[in-house]
C-alpha cells in the first residue's frame, strides 16, 4: 500500500522549501556585513583619490569656459 499524504501539508512544505532556497540566494547576493561595506567604500575612495591625483590638467568648471 502507499502512504497517505495530506496535500495541504505537502503544499506548505514545498512552499517553505522554496522560501528557504530563495533566502539562501538573497543572503549570498546581498548579505554583506557593515565592515565589508565600509572596507569597499574606503577602497573606492582611495581609487578615486588616486585617479584625481594622476590628472595632468585640473578639472575646469563649465562656467569658466563660457565666460569671455
Amino acid at each position: 500500500m502507499t502512504k497517505v499524504v495530506n496535500l495541504n501539508q505537502f503544499r506548505k512544505k514545498t512552499a517553505k522549501a522554496e522560501r528557504v532556497k530563495q533566502a539562501e540566494t538573497n543572503r549570498r547576493l546581498h548579505g554583506r556585513t557593515k565592515a565589508e561595506r565600509a572596507q569597499d567604500a574606503l577602497q573606492k575612495k582611495k581609487l578615486e583619490t588616486a585617479a584625481d591625483h594622476a590628472r595632468l590638467e585640473p578639472i575646469a568648471d563649465s562656467d569658466d569656459e563660457n565666460t569671455p
